[in-house]
């Protein structure tokens, strides 16, 4: 882990950005470069700099603009914006919307040196109110809930906001952990079904000899223990949605009548023969591959084509980095809002660590580890590396020189050997 401040200069001119980086770097600083606005936002979604040195005016952008994308990012990054000799107005601008200090060009290199050991080593006081906000406007209007700005979220947003207004049946595919059913509650909530049930079934906890029953009901006396009749997972949610999580758990006999429950549209109770006609959407989810289910015989394929009319693949959160980040702040939010207790903030090397963790339990391990750390940071304002799991701590790095996971919707080789490329340099 860089024990070194670690700063990003963001300058389209190259003398000037060099001689400010050997300068920083005499001083104590890890520096790395960017020459516009593109290279800047990049390099920001991949790395927790503790501060940012910034010319406002920018070959491909409005250097104010990447001001505001870095400090909704990282509530605790220095920004220093760098200005021209006429450009004074709009660096006061800048320090009203965040920046720590501004220096007009020409300027001392020194001095910017000490303006960043100083307010790096300083914890920024940011109100709650301004926090609360900043997380609102990073969750998306629409699908609001949901958290992503990676280009593999894009595509998973691109599809929810073309089918969750349809009756398609949606197959959802992702690691545990993924936030499955949150995109399934999602697309229910922005269906026209929306005012009708939503009935979740998670077939892998239910005993195989309650599966029948559980979804599709039983009459009084039906079978041994039926003291009163039940209603299904069917009958409960006609007219809305029908969620079945874990459907790849359930055995082949079972499958057989789900497969003809939805070519019929209808079922019958156990023990009763008069049928029941539904109107149900399906959504189905699994976090095993259903392709190679059906290769190896333990899933119908008929029942496969008919689930995965819609499919959406939920990348694990290795694959999408650059949500970290807003996903941590998030959690931080939540957990310190439902523990009543005053906001606290994540240090940049807090999110450093929580950016170079492997999460073999995806998002679900994420917002366990960030309420372990609200719960071991006492009264104390900053959530350290040391308040994380000892498992965060020292999880095996994403960066490492392991095998890529390429999840099914494939992968930026640019952005991922260049990313591979500066934390190498970085170690």
């Amino acid at each position: 882990m860089l024990t070194q401040p670690t700063v990003l200069v963001v300058e389209d001119e190259t003398e000037l950005r060099q001689v400010v980086t050997e300068s920083l770097e005499a001083a104590g600083f890890a520096v790395a470069q960017a020459p516009d606005a593109a290279d800047a936002r990049a390099r920001l979604e991949g790395f927790a700099y503790d501060g940012l040195v910034l010319d406002l005016r920018l070959p491909d952008g409005d250097g104010m603009d990447l001001l505001d994308a870095a400090l909704k990012r990282y509530p605790q990054i220095r920004c220093v914006v760098m200005t021209g000799s006429g450009g004074i107005a709009e660096a006061v601008t800048a320090v009203k919307r965040g920046a720590v200090d501004f220096l007009a060009k020409p300027f001392s290199l020194a001095d910017l040196a000490q303006k960043l050991h100083k307010s790096i080593g300083r914890v920024r006081q940011t109100p709650a109110e301004a926090a609360y906000d900043d997380a609102a406007r990073i969750e998306r209007s629409k699908f609001e809930r949901i958290i992503g700005n990676s280009p593999s979220m894009d595509r998973v947003f691109n599809t929810l906001g073309r089918v969750a207004a349809m009756n398609s049946t949606v197959l959802i595919q992702g690691e545990t952990g993924t936030g499955k059913e949150l995109i399934a509650r999602t697309i229910h909530e922005n269906s026209l079904r929306r005012d009708h049930p939503f009935v979740a079934f998670n077939a892998a906890a239910i005993p195989e000899g309650l599966i029948e029953a559980e979804l599709f009901g039983y009459v009084k006396g039906a079978f041994t223990g039926a003291i009163a009749a039940r209603t299904g997972r069917f009958e409960a949610a006609h007219k809305g949605t029908l969620f079945v999580d874990e459907v790849a758990s359930m055995p082949l006999t079972l499958q057989a009548k789900l497969l003809r429950a939805f070519q019929e549209r209808e079922i019958e109770r156990l023990g009763d023969s008069k049928p029941f006609k539904f109107d149900v959407r399906l959504v189905a989810a699994t976090n095993l591959d259903l392709r190679k289910r059906v290769k190896d015989g333990l899933f119908r394929e008929d029942l496969f084509y008919r689930l995965n009319v819609v499919p959406i693949s939920l990348p694990p959160l290795r694959a999408r980095r650059e949500d970290i980040a807003v996903l941590a702040q998030h959690f931080l939010q939540k957990s310190c809002r439902q523990n009543d207790i005053p906001l606290r903030v994540l240090s940049q090397a807090t999110l450093r660590t929580l950016m170079e963790c492997a999460w073999p339990g995806n998002i679900r391990q994420l917002e366990n580890a960030i309420e372990h750390a609200v719960a071991m940071s006492g009264a104390t304002d900053e959530i350290s590396p040391e308040m994380l799991p000892d498992d965060v701590r020292h999880s095996e790095s994403v960066g490492s020189l392991n095998p890529v996971t390429i999840p099914d919707e494939g992968i930026d080789f640019t952005s991922v050997v260049s990313q591979l490329e500066r934390e190498l340099i970085l170690k």
